[in-house]
């Protein structure tokens, strides 16, 4: 089999649409992007952006799904995954979203909804500020400041921890076993299959991959959004599983309360990894939620 030479170098055989797989060079990295459903202007064009540690593999079940009525692109942000950065770090919300920006009007993406895991709403969120989007979709949404001591602790652990030279290899090793992955996994309240845990071990063990969660943790800085979420007059639907054990689902009430026009449903059952853990039962709330929202904008 003859290697394609758009896709990552590194990208294991297994990746979940490895075939939907290309490596796009602009906008100060190499990003890998995969693409799904119609091509062209025939359907409108979904984003989907994973959180911190993660990878557009959080999407393998619900892409698909959604592919079915929209064209479909999601990407490995910030170094993240099968993304490479360049050498100036780019990995604070800001920068994320200045960067994913540009990317699109590179690329001529007419976006028209965005849809963010955790983190990923946040940078959703900040995307509905910067392009003509007509909806956001924030799943397990991370949209509150680390509280008390962690609010200065953990991003200055991290900031420290970015700036030496080892620490993405030391973090990869610590991490990158079964065990550590199953607890942290435990932790979230989500419960995924073999294959999902495979891939976050995968992830776990790529300093690169490490080193891009440290950067983006050092960086982030959610502030000055929560104090606009008012001004943020796009339709907007909050999904979050009622076992989340990473973000409080008060946190997806709490901001649907902030937001001029958004909706907030807590799902029994489930934990932090809505996309993974729950693609059949959330991809008919999003589409319900995307047909109207889209159809009040044309």
């Amino acid at each position: 089999m003859t290697a394609r030479p758009d896709l990552p170098a590194d990208l294991p055989p297994d990746w979940p649409h490895r075939a939907a797989s290309r490596t796009i060079a602009a906008v100060h990295q190499h990003w890998h992007v995969q693409e799904m459903g119609p091509k062209g202007d025939s359907a409108p064009t979904l984003l989907l952006i994973h959180g911190a540690g993660g990878s557009l593999h959080s999407w393998a079940d619900l892409a698909p799904l959604l592919a079915q009525h929209y064209r479909v692109i999601a990407l490995d942000v910030a170094g993240h995954g099968f993304s490479q950065k360049g050498r100036m770090a780019r990995a604070g919300l800001e920068d994320i979203a200045a960067d994913i920006t540009a990317l699109a009007e590179n690329q001529d993406w007419k976006i028209r909804a965005v849809i963010g895991h955790s983190a990923g709403a946040a940078i959703a969120l900040r995307l509905a500020e910067l392009m003509p989007l007509r909806a956001v979709v924030g799943l397990n949404a991370a949209l509150s400041q680390f509280e008390g001591m962690a609010g200065w602790l953990f991003p200055a652990m991290a900031k420290t921890l970015s700036l030496l030279p080892f620490a993405p290899q030391f973090g990869a090793k610590m991490l990158g076993t079964p065990a550590q992955i199953d607890r942290l996994l435990t932790q979230t309240g989500a419960q995924i299959g073999a294959a999902g845990r495979a891939q976050y071990l995968t992830l776990a063990r790529r300093p690169a991959h490490i080193g891009a969660t440290l950067d983006m943790m050092a960086a982030w800085d959610l502030r000055p959004l929560l104090a606009r979420l008012s001004h943020i007059t796009v339709p907007v639907l909050l999904l979050t599983g009622a076992r989340d054990g990473a973000v409080p689902p008060r946190v997806s009430v709490d901001a649907a309360r902030a937001l001029p026009h958004a909706t907030a449903h807590i799902l029994q059952g489930y934990g932090h990894l809505l996309p993974e853990e729950a693609a059949e039962v959330i991809a008919p709330l999003i589409m319900d939620f995307l047909k109207d929202a889209l159809a009040k904008a044309a």
